[in-house]
């Protein structure tokens, strides 16, 4: 069973060229290809740009016998994806691709800012790199605090390479990211052993828990005040769920060391930027601070 459809995007638009840091995506060619799970039915969702201003998705569903699990399966499978999970997994992944983003008042009010207003025109067909579920936003979070990017993207490629879902075989295969319930039952020491410090470890498998237990939905800020009451579980990391994984344009990970480094470098400081000179610098953009800093950063 499959499901296609095209999008014409609001604001100029251009597919990513490269899969991204965990490697769960794949571009080849032009075509962007991702493996979903959809009610824990997996699905191949695929996306390209068949002429200027058009984007076309087709998700098509898996044969769950062609899907290595990471653990064996505690339940029988789901089976396959139907006609909603298909449409979901649509959803999703034009959530995670931006392609439904109508920018028009963000680019006409800061067109003509003397700082982002550069960086915007250079940059017209940019996005944030959203998750098509805020699971995935949060548990990277938690894997990049305090740490380098480089560092982080190993960390993130050895979670997905030791339990994440694959479909194929070889450098063709696609994974997906495990899911919550999957952490939630890794004990500390298998996650640290990933390259994880022992307190993010213990954080990762606490929030994991939460999310597959029903008691902490991502897709509301409600979850926000139950993740910082968890240890380890700070702002950034709030921030970085609402800006990736719920697609809020105002939610800025203010503590995240590029945008401490730029803004330091911005307004002359001679140093690094704390977190509340960085939220004062950007306030000007409110109610689209996570854009601007998008776009700077990328600029």
């Amino acid at each position: 069973m499959s499901l296609e459809v095209e999008v014409r995007p609001p604001s100029p638009y251009r597919l990513p060229s490269y899969g991204g840091e965990d490697g769960v995506m794949r571009v080849e060619r032009g075509v962007a290809s991702r493996l979903l799970h959809v009610e824990e039915r997996p699905v191949l969702v695929r996306a390209w740009e068949p002429d200027r201003g058009r984007v076309a998705l087709r998700a098509d569903a898996v044969d769950p016998g062609a899907v290595a699990a990471p653990t064996p399966a505690a339940t029988e499978p789901a089976g396959e994806a139907g006609p909603a999970q298909l449409e979901l997994a649509l959803e999703r992944m034009r959530f995670a691709l931006g392609v439904d983003d109508d920018l028009a008042e963000f680019f006409q009010r800061f067109r003509r800012d003397p700082l982002l207003g550069p960086a915007i025109r250079r940059r017209l067909p940019l996005r944030p790199r959203r998750r098509p579920w805020p699971w995935e936003a949060l548990a990277w979070a938690v894997v990049k605090q305090l740490i380098e990017s480089g560092r982080a993207a190993r960390i993130q490629r050895r979670i997905v390479g030791r339990w994440g879902s694959r479909l194929g075989s070889g450098r063709d295969s696609l994974r997906d990211v495990p899911a919550p319930a999957l952490i939630a039952g890794r004990a500390p020491a298998e996650l640290e052993s990933m390259g994880l410090a022992l307190k993010r470890a213990i954080a990762l498998r606490a929030v994991a828990g939460d999310v597959a237990g029903g008691r902490c939905d991502l897709s509301s800020e409600d979850a926000n005040r139950r993740l910082l009451a968890t240890r380890e579980i700070g702002s950034w990391t709030v921030q970085c769920l609402g800006l990736f994984g719920r697609g809020d344009p105002d939610s800025l990970p203010a503590g995240d060391l590029i945008y401490l480094k730029l803004v330091g470098r911005l307004a002359r400081l001679g140093r690094r930027a704390t977190i509340e000179e960085v939220e004062e610098f950007f306030a000007p953009y409110a109610p689209f601070r996570g854009l601007a800093a998008t776009w700077l950063t990328a600029g």
